[in-house]
């Protein structure tokens, strides 16, 4: 990378669920988490914030969050204040701004937050909402919101290479189970056998619940700091690394191959070329299984497995601790639900307290160095991913 050297110092979640708070409410409570969670974080340091939002406009009707964030945070940034909106990859892509801002020297010392309040009285609502996020004029008309699209990928999985409904069960069951070490989750308190999740409502075919992310209220924060302001955080860090993104269509007409994700290939060959890392290296990953058939994809896109194989690596155990690459270990989008705007934060604190050694035993990666953290948009026409190695203050 060049510029200066930028490394998260630390994170924190709020309970992810259905929760009876509001937007600023939301953002108000991961503050507080963050300043508890971050010794030595003053807020007059934070020059900078970076406020990742989705849909505030059409799920808590509220534009111009920035500065609502800001004062419920207690921060008066004077530096850079903006929302960065990128669909489901919102809270990454205000990560990415801050790490841009502070590497350039346009920042010091920033925090970037995801928010995002998805229930609403009327679910029929929300699920419209939801719609925006696809082309609406050409693709809403025919329902083309996130469900119907994935069940088509997964039908044409499928189709093209064998995998199973029992393979897709296989990662729920997995980020489920792993989400009953997260207390954050919002399924943390419930089981899920792969017998359950096989006999779950179908959503759309061959798509069940439990193949399907949560509707979910959550906010998550880190804070991000130039190296030569470290010396005020000691301990653990995770420095940034590497970064990709790629983009290739919009339209569903020009999606091309449902199962060949290139635009993740591309954004991940230049997210690792950066880090100069291979992804053997990598010791856990932070995928975004939105769907179980997200996560099959990615593998395969990650060059995990052969083309049309991440289904049986999955089934094999390949993404469990202890596996080839452990993935999504905090419960994944699919144990954790998906606050679209806070989703790529939690992830980031995931890594961060990953590297500190502060999650439960159950989940721990043993001595881990290098990360990778994913995050689709839309029809999955938008691929985001950071690189991040464990490190310590100076």
């Amino acid at each position: 990378m060049t510029g200066r050297g930028v490394a998260i110092v630390g994170g924190a979640c709020t309970d992810f669920g259905v929760r009876p708070l509001t937007w600023a409410e939301l953002a108000q409570e991961a503050g507080a988490a963050l300043f508890s969670a971050v010794p030595g974080l003053r807020a007059e340091d934070v020059d900078s914030l970076f406020v990742g939002a989705a849909m505030p406009e059409r799920f808590a009707f509220q534009s111009h969050v920035a500065p609502l964030a800001a004062e419920q945070m207690g921060l008066r940034p004077r530096r850079l204040l903006q929302r960065t909106e990128l669909a489901c990859a919102s809270g990454q892509s205000a990560i990415r701004s801050a790490y841009a801002a502070i590497a350039s020297g346009l920042s010091d010392i920033a925090v970037a937050v995801g928010v995002e309040k998805m229930n609403l009285p009327s679910m029929a609502e929300a699920n419209t909402s939801m719609a925006c996020v696809m082309d609406r004029p050409w693709d809403g008309p025919a329902g083309a919101t996130a469900p119907p699209f994935f069940a088509m990928v997964a039908q044409r999985h499928m189709l093209e290479h064998g995998t199973t409904a029992e393979q897709l069960a296989a990662v729920s069951e997995k980020n489920h189970r792993l989400a009953n070490t997260n207390p954050h989750a919002q399924f943390f308190a419930k089981r899920f056998s792969r017998e359950k999740l096989l006999g779950l409502p179908i959503v759309a075919p061959p798509l069940r619940l439990g193949d399907c992310s949560s509707m979910t209220d959550g906010a998550a924060a880190v804070v991000l700091v130039a190296d030569e302001f470290l010396r005020r955080f000691p301990g653990p860090v995770a420095w940034v690394r590497g970064s990709g993104q790629y983009s290739d269509f919009h339209n569903l007409a020009n999606a091309g191959s449902l199962t060949d994700w290139v635009g993740m290939k591309l954004a991940a060959r230049e997210a690792l070329r950066q880090a100069k890392v291979d992804v053997g290296e990598l010791d856990l990953a932070e995928l975004h299984d939105c769907f179980t058939i997200s996560e099959i994809v990615e593998y395969e896109a990650l060059g995990l497995c052969p083309p049309g194989g991440g289904g049986r690596w999955a089934a094999d155990g390949n993404s469990e601790l202890g596996g080839t690459l452990p993935v999504n270990l905090r419960g994944g989008l699919l144990g954790c639900g998906h606050p679209l705007g806070a989703t790529g934060i939690a992830q980031a604190v995931e890594v961060y307290e990953q590297f500190a050694s502060r999650v439960p035993a159950a989940r721990q990666v043993r001595d881990p160095r290098w990360a990778l953290v994913h995050n689709l948009s839309g029809s999955a026409n938008v691929h985001s991913l950071m690189v991040y190695e464990r490190g310590e203050a100076s």
